[in-house]
């Protein structure tokens, strides 16, 4: 396991503090929980981008966000993502 230090500005230190305290973790722990968790955030806002400027598939940005398509697919819902423009829509009616 790698170590990682980083300087932070006072606030930020104290939200942090706050954190340790409610959630009962180490110093440690919090922050390795708080890097996970928002490095899972970053994961899936990226492959919705990547899908909706039409940079990779569906299945390629469900890979990326780490989801199955079907937990993607609700993703993508609950954030309003259209992965099927109107442009290609009638192409992909065909194909069907």
């Amino acid at each position: 396991m790698g170590t990682i230090s980083a300087r932070v500005p006072d606030d930020l230190e104290e939200q942090l503090e706050a954190y340790l305290e409610a959630e009962q973790f180490d110093r440690s722990t919090a922050v390795r929980k708080l890097l996970a968790d928002g490095l899972d955030s970053w994961r899936k806002e990226h492959a919705l981008d990547l899908l909706e400027s039409g940079d990779v598939s569906f299945n390629r940005a469900a890979e990326i966000a780490d989801l199955s398509v079907w937990d993607f697919a609700r993703l993508a819902e609950e954030r309003d993502v259209t992965w099927v423009g109107g442009d290609h829509l009638a192409d992909d009616l065909d194909d069907l």
